[in-house]
């Protein structure tokens, strides 16, 4: 019995506010839809892909390790090179992957470094 529907966002604890923010907006397509403070004083934003929802919140917290999440293309290739010519730092080259359903066959996937360490993984 599943009450729980969906992921609503993931939250990434970032040095640089306003540097992530750009960074996910120029090279994956997010839009920055809403900020504001929490009453602690922690600055928040939230970015917005699709149905996707990135929390970013202003923490001078140590740099992730460990994390990473994944985001879905159909242009693999054009992603990649995108990516590769903004100077995004590349953490694992592209190579096959297994396929989890059937609609994954044939998918590929290559890892990325964002600002803070943080992992992105493309798949597609």
């Amino acid at each position: 019995m599943a009450i729980f529907k969906r992921i609503d966002h993931v939250a990434l604890h970032v040095s640089d506010l306003v540097a992530s923010i750009e960074f996910y907006e120029k090279h994956f397509g997010f839009e920055n839809y809403f900020e504001h403070d929490t009453p602690t004083g922690i600055q928040i934003a939230y970015l917005k892909m699709g149905d996707t929802v990135l929390e970013l919140t202003g923490r001078a917290d140590p740099p992730m390790s460990g994390f990473h999440f994944c985001l879905e293309t159909d242009d693999f290739d054009g992603a990649v090179s995108q990516l590769e010519a903004d100077g995004v730092e590349l953490q694992q080259p592209p190579h096959n992957t297994s396929a989890r359903e059937p609609r994954e066959k044939n998918w590929r996937r290559v890892v990325f470094k964002g600002p803070d360490g943080e992992l992105i993984e493309i798949r597609g």
